[in-house]
């Protein structure tokens, strides 16, 4: 029924957007989340998504549900708290749209999933699941992943893993590592950032710290290195590809990039998973990932703010005609 399901969080995004005639910051409310922005941009290209996790019964929870069901995600794995609020995480953006969070999440509605709310049967009926850290970082909500993660090996899907890594929320960074440690060990989609890889590796050295990640989980079948202004990199079996960024649009937020980016790997993964490839297919990958994630950062926010296929098209194409 559902090609992939993401269980984590769902959260408003408060970015900063101006300044009052008092001098006072103005924040602006946006819907957001690391899965559910992987399950907008997955939407986008045409994949049927669900999606399994907690908010508070309150205006932020209310508009969230509406949001993400009008994307196109079904939400029967939602769960509403009456008890906590929804997660709240403020965001600061520097000159190059790069962030910085403080959050409201002591404790947040997305971090008290139980384990007895999550709707198996949704798992069950999906090829994918896709996850991050922060359904890890307290024990409730890292049970309820835990189940999560069981019932889609047991049921035979494919994993999808994006670290996803927030220093602020966690109270162990040795914690933090165990547990994507974790997540590459069952997945065999990993998208991981740079400075996330080198992190988890202990190597600042880029390809022996891709070595290093290959050797201890050769079960991913397909890395993705993001390296934001930089450009990725792809490794796919015995394969490996890189593509420079678009670097020719108006950044004004990077909020939800590495998730567009994400999900369209997931897309060309349910596509060519099975299929021996060559490097220029792994390539046109990246350069459909890169376009995509270099568009999202034109708007503020991410869920609401996912390219179309024809706009990502459209700027490849831009690119190619002025090499």
């Amino acid at each position: 029924m559902f090609d992939v399901t993401a269980i984590g969080e769902l959260l408003i995004d408060m970015a900063r957007s101006g300044v009052s005639d008092i001098g006072s910051p103005i924040f602006e409310a946006n819907p957001g989340g690391a899965p559910c922005n992987v399950l907008a941009m997955l939407n986008k290209l045409g994949r049927s998504t669900a999606f399994i996790g907690k908010v508070g019964d309150d205006i932020f929870g209310k508009r969230l549900k509406n949001i993400v069901e009008s994307s196109g995600t079904d939400i029967s794995g939602l769960i509403f708290d009456e008890n906590v609020r929804t997660t709240l995480a403020f965001v600061e953006t520097d000159e190059y749209g790069d962030r910085n969070f403080s959050f409201y999440r002591a404790p947040g509605a997305d971090m008290m999933l139980r384990e007895d709310e999550v709707n198996v049967d949704i798992i069950k009926q999906s090829r994918v699941l896709h996850f991050g850290t922060l359904s890890m970082t307290h024990d409730v909500v890292e049970k309820a992943t835990l189940k999560a993660i069981e019932t889609a090996k047991d049921s035979g899907l494919l994993l999808s893993f994006d670290p996803n890594l927030r220093p602020p929320l966690w109270d162990s960074m040795d914690r933090a590592k165990q547990k994507i440690d974790y997540g590459c060990s069952v997945s065999d989609i990993v998208k991981i950032e740079i400075d996330e890889l080198r992190f988890l590796t202990g190597c600042n050295e880029i390809n022996k710290a891709v070595e290093i990640f290959k050797t201890r989980h050769p079960n991913v079948a397909l890395l993705t290195v993001t390296a934001g202004r930089n450009g990725s990199r792809a490794y796919y079996k015995n394969i490996y590809a890189e593509a420079p960024t678009f670097l020719n649009v108006k950044t004004v937020d990077t909020t939800g990039a590495g998730d567009t980016f994400c999900a369209c790997c997931i897309d060309w993964f349910l596509n060519n998973g099975s299929k021996e490839i060559e490097e220029a297919e792994l390539r046109n990958m990246l350069i459909f990932a890169n376009a995509a994630a270099s568009l999202v950062t034109c708007k503020k926010g991410a869920l609401l703010s996912m390219p179309e296929i024809s706009d990502i098209n459209d700027l490849i194409n831009k690119n190619q005609a002025n090499e």
